[in-house]
């Protein structure tokens, strides 16, 4: 997947540093979801890392939500859920965005009692799964997520 994969990095946040390593086990992450899932496909990622007053404006103004989040997704295919592909014949082009902000990930690490990268790779890895057309509203869907999370998480040698 390595080579079929693009991802487009934003930082529009000034409260932790974006480094080459933090990008990289971003890029590692969406690759290890990709794989687990069974994703071969051609695509592009949008990744933006943010803080908690944009993705409090984002999860107001998309999901009427109005307080900060983790991360959100903006998928930009829809899946045929029978079969995890996409509905469109043509090859993949963009699998969405990914706003992350970092504000939330690294206070949630310390709420949580683990790393900043295990959060920020957890994050992404469930977000890159609501790009493949996961969901978690429902038990059952939320119970196939977390299991889905859990493989990639343990790939990666992080453990959720």
């Amino acid at each position: 997947m390595k080579n079929g994969l693009m991802i487009y990095f934003e930082d529009e946040q000034s409260v932790v540093p974006v480094t080459y390593k933090l990008k990289m086990l971003m890029r590692r992450a969406i690759e290890a979801t990709l794989e687990c899932e069974g994703f071969e496909n051609e695509c592009e990622v949008s990744f933006t890392f943010t803080d908690n007053e944009k993705i409090h404006v984002l999860n107001r103004d998309y999901r009427n939500v109005d307080r900060p989040t983790d991360v959100l997704s903006f998928p930009m295919t829809d899946f045929d859920n029978s079969t995890g592909a996409p509905v469109a014949d043509e090859p993949m082009r963009s699998l969405g965005d990914i706003v992350l902000s970092l504000e939330m990930a690294q206070a949630q690490a310390a709420e949580y009692g683990h790393s900043f990268e295990r959060e920020a790779a957890f994050l992404c890895v469930h977000s890159t799964l609501h790009l493949l057309g996961y969901d978690h509203m429902e038990e059952d869907d939320e119970a196939e997520m977390r299991a889905a999370q859990r493989v990639v998480m343990e790939k990666l040698g992080i453990f959720a």
